[in-house]
């Protein structure tokens, strides 16, 4: 079908405004802690690769759950802005909890329980957004963007207060030192989110009202499943979950990677450290800060070029960064740094023509009765079933990839590496090319 060419009437200053917002604060909660968990829970908690990997996956489990509950409810039963209020404060009181459990098992538990409740909150703020964008192509970059911008305010908050609380300094302090320090600084990290978390349940009684949408069938869930068995988001779903695990290597060891040049603290990185922190994922940001260019072209390139183009980019841009990181060490000392610095900024492709297109697509490919479950449902396959995945299997690569107890970043990388390009011939082969479709009436 060719693209429609209504002419929708201006997103409100008001509403752009609280929408903004909320994704501000959705995502701030989330990077506050994640691009540091590997090295809290490794370096200060002294939990195995093995252990972390579960922690990663149990985290995953309430995207799973998500199309079952949160999706259903808000589909049917309760209006989102509600549901959203109450989840994020039950949230910002559990995750303020994580920063002094000190046990496998209690961890293990609280960060179940915290997922069940937050991992919903993803989907659900899509959702809510594209129910009152008068023009979803136009007007969701310039909302969602904001979410990327509150990740690289923690992110970089974070790295500065490692820096200036938790390094310490002195001719007697070695590198070991100083990282130990800092890993145990990170416990903060949960307790920013957790007032983030409570803050945004406050804040999320003031967004507009959102009810529940009367469909075909009492169960949403099981609607969005038979519409998701059509093309081409029967192909973007098996896809999701490779994609998903390659997505989990970065967040799960791109922090450490990045930690250990950081604490060189030699030349150019000593600059970089005094402007994003230390700690790896004020270094993160740059890729967060990619994503805001990449975000902000996504009004005037979604609608030039096909889904199917999009989608291939952001996978040769996950092959490259992988690329680019696996092959760091053996690059000249001139060009280790800008290399992994460019693997970094990848990240704002990977997420902006494959993700946030991804979520583009479910909504325009499904009936308006059952897009919060629908969304859900992609949310269960990213944040879910992929992150569950992904992180069993980076926890294995990486003890496969252990040499004389340090990891060969080298081998690591490898593997996520390859999987992305198998990932672009499957979709170059499978997914339906052409422009994007009319989005679904009810």
């Amino acid at each position: 079908m060719s693209t429609p060419t209504t002419s929708a009437p201006p997103l409100s200053r008001d509403l752009h405004f609280k929408l903004s917002a909320m994704m501000f604060l959705q995502y701030a909660i989330w990077g506050a802690w994640l691009p540091l968990l590997w090295s809290f829970l490794s370096g200060h908690r002294g939990f195995t690769p093995a252990q972390i990997g579960d922690m990663f996956a149990v985290g995953a489990l309430g995207a799973i759950v998500a199309p079952f509950i949160a999706g259903q409810i808000a589909d049917r039963w309760f209006n989102t802005e509600k549901f959203l209020a109450i989840s994020h404060v039950l949230g910002g009181l559990l995750v303020w909890k994580l920063a002094e459990i000190d046990t496998y098992s209690g961890f293990l538990a609280f960060s179940l329980i915290y997922s069940l409740i937050y991992s919903p909150t993803l989907a659900l703020t899509n959702s809510l957004a594209f129910h009152h964008l008068p023009d979803r192509d136009r007007d969701f970059g310039r909302v969602r963007v904001w979410g990327t911008v509150g990740w690289i305010a923690v992110g970089i908050g974070i790295g500065q207060w490692l820096l200036h609380r938790h390094t310490p300094v002195g001719a007697d302090m070695t590198a070991e030192i100083i990282q130990k320090a800092q890993f145990a600084g990170m416990a903060d990290a949960f307790k920013l989110s957790g007032l983030l978390g409570v803050a945004m349940g406050v804040f999320c009684w003031f967004l507009p009202a959102t009810p529940p949408a009367k469909g075909k069938q009492k169960s949403a869930v099981f609607e969005a499943v038979g519409e998701i068995k059509r093309q081409p988001l029967l192909t973007l779903f098996l896809l999701a979950v490779p994609v998903s695990c390659i997505h989990q290597f970065y967040f799960v060891h791109t922090g450490p990677f990045l930690g250990q040049f950081q604490n060189e603290a030699k030349g150019f990185i000593e600059a970089v450290n005094k402007i994003v922190g230390v700690g790896g994922g004020g270094l993160m940001t740059v890729g967060q800060m990619s994503e805001l260019g990449v975000l902000a072209m996504m009004p005037y390139v979604s609608k030039r070029l096909s889904r199917k183009t999009l989608l291939a980019a952001g996978l040769i841009a996950y092959a490259l960064r992988m690329f680019l990181f696996a092959n760091a060490a053996s690059f000249p000392d001139a060009v280790r740094l800008p290399a992994i610095i460019l693997g970094v900024t990848m990240h704002g492709f990977c997420f902006g023509c494959f993700i946030f297109i991804a979520f583009m697509i479910v909504d325009e490919e499904t009936t308006v009765d059952v897009r919060a479950s629908a969304q859900s449902l992609f949310n269960l396959v990213i944040v879910g079933i992929g992150i569950i995945v992904g992180s069993k299997i980076a926890g294995a690569v990486a003890e496969w990839s252990m040499v004389n107890g340090k990891l060969d970043y080298s081998k690591l990388f490898t593997v996520p590496m390859w999987t992305a390009i198998a990932c672009l011939v499957l979709l170059l082969a499978f997914y339906p090319g052409g422009k994007k479709t009319e989005t679904k009436a009810a």
